[in-house]
């Protein structure tokens, strides 16, 4: 078994708005925020959301998703390893859904960034319930 395997996914929330005529230049701004969560077993969720929006007016121009990834994992990583191998299973997913939102919206297609998360702190809380 490889650290995770993605066994299905569901887009729990999009939105589009774009109130821009045709050929208005836009500055992006990103937002983007990951969690995994652990349900037991060798089953978690991750959850990434993803936010391109004007930076002058995000009102005006923004796409917004939530995406949810479903996974089985090696109960023999550490969860910081998992962690990222989730993340880099579902954010090109997310990129290309947004792509293909945006290009069948009739605007250019909107390219995420590509995301170093290993590069990125990652914190751990674990709850007892």
């Amino acid at each position: 078994m490889t650290n995770v395997t993605m066994k299905g996914y569901k887009v729990s929330e999009l939105s589009f708005v774009n109130k821009y005529n045709e050929g208005t230049k836009i500055q992006f701004t990103n937002k983007l925020t990951y969690n995994v969560k652990y349900s037991g077993g060798n089953i978690c969720v991750g959850e990434l959301s993803v936010e391109a929006s004007d930076k002058e007016a995000p009102e005006k121009f923004c796409v917004k998703m939530v995406i949810n990834g479903f996974f089985e994992y090696d109960t023999s990583k550490e969860k910081e390893i998992i962690h990222v191998a989730t993340f880099k299973e579902l954010y090109p997913l997310c990129k290309s859904i947004i792509i293909t939102v945006s290009s069948n919206a009739g605007v250019p297609p909107i390219i995420l960034p590509p995301f170093d998360i290993e590069g990125q702190s990652i914190y751990r809380f674990e709850k007892n319930v």
